[in-house]
């Protein structure tokens, strides 16, 4: 149950993020559930593999290039899901940051911590 209300605070933070960020369209609710299960997906299996692979320049950076990987894979959903379009990276990294913040709440409030 909380997997589905997670999705569903996640669609509806996107669709949130669409309305307030000139750059960034979804066309509808049932877009923005398929973007937000991608996205999840994309967070769960190909993060960590790229943290890893770029963790050198992580450390370089002191942490600031984890929000590179971010926003390359919110560009990166953007570009395969129809219905879903981000203009450009800097688009892109602040989406990101927003539904980071936004998922952080959501999951404050499902699980009730």
């Amino acid at each position: 149950m909380t997997i589905i209300l997670r999705l569903l605070w996640n669609a509806l933070g996107l669709l949130l993020i669409a309305n307030f960020i000139p750059g960034i369209t979804i066309d509808s609710i049932y877009t923005a559930i398929i973007a937000a299960i991608i996205l999840g997906v994309f967070n769960a299996v190909l993060k960590p593999i790229l943290i890893v692979l770029t963790l050198p320049i992580t450390l370089i950076t002191l942490g600031l290039f984890a929000l590179v990987i971010n926003a390359a894979l919110f560009l990166f959903a953007a570009s395969f899901i129809e219905g879903f379009a981000v203009t450009s990276f800097w688009y892109a990294l602040l989406g990101s940051l927003l539904m980071s913040l936004i998922s952080t709440v959501g999951n404050h409030f499902i699980n009730g911590k």
